[in-house]
């Protein structure tokens, strides 16, 4: 069973479609880094840290 594997993949691929999807709209994509900090990546390529200032509060 290769279910780990599998799953690795579909990770990936969401990935790299939620990268088109933000190329298209001219948006960004977020997630966190290997080193666990959260970027924002632009469809142009420039990534930028988010800082607990850019936090929406409630």
């Amino acid at each position: 069973m290769n279910q780990i594997k599998d799953l690795e993949k579909l990770i990936k691929l969401t990935g790299d479609r939620a990268k088109l999807d933000a190329k298209v709209n001219e948006t960004y994509i977020v997630y966190k880094t290997k080193d666990g900090q959260i970027v924002k990546e632009y469809y142009n390529g420039n990534i930028v840290p988010v800082s607990d200032e850019d936090a929406p509060h409630a």
